[in-house]
């Protein structure tokens, strides 16, 4: 079995690299922007001519909320149009897709925890540009896989998990929002999911939410964080309701993950849970 990973610099993609030593008889190809520019629908075809992939993880994206807002030629170019492209070649050559998108396709006002057939209202550019691609897939495939998450964090890239340890080690003083609900996600978790998906072959495709359970502020996020490395004394933390930014983003973004629990039959850690694992292998 061969399987193309795109966006493979991001922490998703290193997650997936970090784990894929676990599946040996399975072929990876972890392709970054600089080795396959989803975007070409020529380097596209030329690509997926040369190789015949079972499955493709598409990890690449643009994930620049703030600026998003001001490129949005950029954000839809890699989030939609390239999407389409990939679902094209999917198609077109039998390969299933497996496509990563976000929370931030909800506007935040339910205030219970979302499910997949809920109404779709993105109120910023990246999460807009990531609903098209979710529409651009499902016009033009069947067989896919769309993992909407939250709040990824690894031990990879810069992310929320790695500035707040910078931070602490800076001494720094940090304000940090509890204006907005969401769910902390181990990215190692999701990666480890879809490589036992793609391991059985799976063909139970559709849409599905990931992120692990329970629901945090950013503040809650970043108290467990310090709590858990000791180092709350070292940093002034302060909460703050609101805190500005040039996007809108969502106050309330928990997803609901009793469909994926059920199809898949596993059983999806709390963000607590995860995120103490991962800060005991960080040093």
């Amino acid at each position: 079995m061969r399987v193309l990973v795109t966006g493979a610099n991001g922490q998703l993609g290193k997650c997936l690299q970090k784990h894929s030593g676990n599946f040996p008889e399975i072929e990876f190809l972890f392709e970054t922007s600089q080795t396959l520019n989803i975007t070409s629908e020529e380097a596209l075809a030329n690509f997926f001519n040369q190789y015949q992939f079972d499955f493709c993880v598409n990890c690449a994206a643009y994930t620049n909320v703030e600026a998003a807002e001001s490129k949005k030629g950029l954000a839809f170019q890699v989030n939609s149009e390239a999407v389409k492209s990939l679902a094209e070649q999917c198609k077109t050559l039998g390969t299933k897709l497996i496509h990563i998108s976000t929370d931030y396709v909800f506007d935040g006002l339910k205030f219970s925890p979302y499910v997949e057939s809920d109404a779709v209202n993105p109120i910023n550019i990246y999460g807009a540009s990531k609903l098209q691609g979710e529409a651009m897939i499902s016009e033009h495939m069947d067989r896919f896989f769309i993992f909407r998450t939250s709040w990824l964090y690894s031990e990879f890239g810069h992310n929320f998990f790695n500035t707040i340890l910078k931070k602490a080690e800076d001494r720094a003083d940090l304000n940090i929002t509890t204006e907005q609900i969401g769910t902390p996600t181990n990215a190692n978790d999701l990666a480890i999911f879809i490589l036992n998906l793609i391991n059985v072959k799976s063909d139970a495709f559709g849409l599905y939410h990931y992120s692990n359970q329970g629901e945090a502020s950013w503040y809650d996020f970043a108290r467990l964080i310090l709590e858990e490395k000791q180092l709350e004394y070292q940093v002034n933390l302060k909460a703050t309701f609101s805190y500005p930014t040039k996007a809108k983003r969502p106050k309330f973004s928990v997803l609901d993950k009793s469909k994926i629990e059920n199809t898949f039959k596993i059983k999806v850690p709390h963000w607590r849970e995860s995120l103490v694992g991962l800060l005991k292998k960080v040093e």
